[in-house]
């Protein structure tokens, strides 16, 4: 199926937007924030049109932009470490954007975003030490350059860096608990449901079950009413019959005394 011209517009303002985050930007940028909104209402807009791409094709957009949008999210923070796990928790795109790439253009600003969150966090810790020394201290390390202090800091950093690998790793084993804990209770919650709906239909085929019995014996009791009334119309019949046919008997029989 052939590209529309919005979506021809969306993947060039995407790459465009793909470019831009993988350069250092200052903080008057405002391009990239100003692309990233166009493209949501873009992507919107593609949803509703009638010659709309494929469901995993939406999909990896949405996916793309999203990862914009947490770029962005990611370097209005003002710690640096939480720059750093903000980037290391984005998921960028699984699919080039335009077809001369090789690697994803996401992936590599995904790449450099989290090299320039390294850099930054060096950066901060070799500049609070040099903060926290005296001026004759900061000389004379300048001046010699001492291999300690450089084995200090570079395990220094080892050490946050690990700090902040642990620290994903747990987030991830309770996203993971957390995910196989619903998973577990949405399975649980299947269970009941489907038990209290077999429940339901058996009693409802009970009642339909019963219903006919009581509708049965109904009309039985009806029809064996109708026969007693019957019957006992007969009875009475007979009986002034058989009366009345006596009176006349005996009057025959015995006339009146005189």
């Amino acid at each position: 199926m052939a590209s529309s011209r919005l979506e021809i517009n969306f993947i060039r303002l995407l790459s465009r937007c793909e470019s831009i985050a993988a350069e250092k930007r200052g903080e008057t940028e405002w391009r990239l924030e100003k692309y990233v909104g166009a493209l949501e209402d873009m992507l919107v807009a593609l949803r509703k049109t009638p010659s709309k791409p494929t469901p995993e094709v939406l999909t990896d957009y949405t996916r793309k932009v999203d990862f914009l949008k947490g770029i962005l999210d990611a370097e209005k923070l003002s710690s640096t470490t939480e720059k750093a796990l903000a980037n290391q928790l984005l998921a960028p795109g699984r699919t080039p954007t335009i077809a001369n790439e090789r690697t994803p253009a996401s992936k590599t600003v995904h790449m450099q975003t989290k090299a320039r969150c390294t850099e930054e966090m060096r950066n901060e810790l070799l500049g609070t030490d040099a903060s926290g020394t005296g001026n004759a201290n900061q000389d004379l390390r300048n001046r010699r350059g001492t291999p300690l202090d450089e084995r200090q800091t570079a395990t220094e950093l080892d050490a946050v860096l690990q700090h902040h690998h642990l620290l994903q790793e747990k987030l991830a084993e309770d996203m993971l608990h957390l995910a196989r804990n619903l998973k577990n209770n949405t399975m649980a919650a299947q269970n009941i449901i489907k038990q209290d709906n077999q429940t339901l239909g058996h009693s409802m085929r009970q009642a339909d079950v019963n219903f006919d019995k009581l509708k049965t014996e109904s009309e039985r009791l009806e029809q064996h009413t109708k026969k007693a009334v019957n019957w006992f119309l007969w009875i009475m019949l007979f009986l002034v019959s058989f009366t009345f046919i006596s009176m006349i008997l005996f009057i025959r029989i015995f006339p009146r005394l005189r």
